[in-house]
């Protein structure tokens, strides 16, 4: 079986694939929105979210500053992904140094609390998370379309990989 990173990394097809993503409107316009939710969740975060933090009680402090953590710990990895495909489209970097894991969305995900707190945040700091959410959601699927499904290999065929072994064993 190919190793998934070397495939990956062989020039080819895939790589008109990611600069051709990179170049496109789609890419643009997520661009965009990335940039623009972290700035605005900065200011939120800097500005109204910290005074709205102070008015609340104990546990819905610590589900705000749990749930911040996990805001721009997600932004960050959705602006790192998005920065990238923009230096594969300045060429200032190759598709193929795009394809590696340390530029790729962390596999692990970031889900947010489901605690009793949860409903005594502030309305200003779950909307930006559930638009952080979505947009995370919709990065992490274009990465697994251009990075993960098309570089591993077809599944063999089960009933040919039987035949074969069948025909080793009794040399045929």
């Amino acid at each position: 079986m190919q190793d998934i990173q070397s495939s990956a990394l062989t020039p080819g097809w895939r790589d008109d694939v990611i600069q051709d993503f990179a170049r496109s409107e789609l890419f643009e316009r997520t661009f965009q929105e990335g940039m623009e939710l972290v700035e605005e969740t900065a200011s939120y975060l800097d500005g109204e979210g910290r005074q709205e933090s102070k008015l609340l009680s104990r546990n819905a402090a610590l589900a705000y500053a749990a749930e911040s953590m996990r805001l721009t710990t997600r932004l960050m990895q959705v602006a790192s992904w998005l920065l990238v495909q923009r230096a594969v489209r300045e060429g200032d970097m190759a598709p193929a140094a795009a394809c590696e894991d340390r530029y790729r969305l962390n596999a692990d995900e970031v889900s947010r609390a489901e605690d009793a707190a949860q409903g005594e945040l502030p309305r200003g700091l779950t909307a930006l998370a559930d638009r952080a959410e979505r947009l995370y959601d919709r990065v992490r699927h274009l990465d697994r379309r251009m990075y993960v499904e098309s570089t591993t290999e077809e599944p063999a065929n089960p009933v040919l990989g039987h035949l074969d072994r069948l025909k080793s064993a009794f040399g045929g």
